[in-house]
């Protein structure tokens, strides 16, 4: 596929006080310059391959069809692991092989995956410790130029995959985990996706495989609904932030679909000291 701007997104955990980033965008523009750049993010945690695969999930669907996006959170950088391209009805993807797409792929039916060993597509020289310049920013760029991802390298039929986040239905309650705290220290949880069927009640029909033995389904009232996570107790789900007063914790659902838990005004994982991966629980 040959777009004639093509796009780039960029998810590192490469931080901004480097030239690290830069020097990837370098490469991508001298291989394909007219490449409209776009940076997700480069504050994801060092090594943090999870919290990357969550930004990239919320961040796919709302970029045009063909966009080609480079992530690179890669602790397993000069090892073993594979180097990889994938092609969807949609978006392409070049990254590491450590799970780091799995959420995003969980949206997708149909995929085709290589790994990328084709020297062609490398810089000359490949470093042990910085193939996001030598390997995946050549493979991005030219994947965006138009080369067919076959000739990138062999196919791969099993890439590691992340397991689900945690989400069950346990009788009157929903057991999640705290996903990802953003920039204002809200929480986004792993209990996706919710929509209101009315101003009172709310349904689930879950992205990830729910574990339950009853209809992956489930209905209750907004209102009535109990929120737990660590010492944070709460009582409904809201529509927006105004619905409290200034320093007051709130439910609500956040802009994906999940529920997310904030402080009006405030800063709710500081304040409770709440971290990804802690339990949510969700009495309806």
């Amino acid at each position: 596929m040959r777009e004639s701007q093509p796009i780039i997104t960029l998810l590192t955990d490469f931080g901004q006080a480097d030239a690290f980033v830069g020097i990837m965008k370098g490469v991508i523009l001298s291989i394909v310059p007219h490449a409209q750049l776009v940076n997700l993010s480069h504050l994801i945690p060092p090594q943090d391959i999870k919290q990357a695969a969550f930004i990239l999930m919320t961040a796919v669907p709302f970029f045009p069809e063909g966009t080609v996006h480079l992530v690179v959170v890669d602790p397993g950088v000069g090892s073993a692991r594979r180097p990889i391209a994938v092609e969807t009805p949609r978006a392409r993807f070049v990254a590491p092989d450590n799970g780091v797409l799995s959420y995003a792929l969980a949206l997708i039916e149909n995929y085709r995956i290589v790994e990328l060993t084709n020297p062609q597509y490398r810089l000359p020289e490949v470093s042990s410790t910085f193939h996001g310049r030598d390997i995946f920013s050549p493979a991005a760029a030219h994947l965006a130029s138009g080369v067919p991802l076959k000739d990138f390298g062999p196919t791969v039929d099993k890439p590691v995959l992340l397991d689900p986040p945690r989400l069950r239905v346990e009788g009157d309650h929903l057991e999640a985990e705290v996903l990802n705290v953003d920039h204002f220290g809200n929480l986004r949880t792993s209990i996706h996706t919710l929509t209101w069927e009315d101003d009172t009640t709310l349904s689930l029909q879950p992205i990830f495989e729910i574990n339950t033995e009853r209809s992956p389904a489930v209905r209750f009232s907004a209102e009535s609904a109990h929120i737990s996570v660590g010492r944070l107790k709460i009582e409904g789900i809201s529509t927006t932030f105004s619905a409290v007063q200034p320093g007051q914790p709130l439910a609500y659902i956040g802009s994906e679909g999940g529920l997310e838990i904030a402080i009006n005004q405030g800063n709710a994982a500081r304040e409770f000291g709440v971290k990804p991966g802690d339990p949510v629980l969700l009495y309806f």
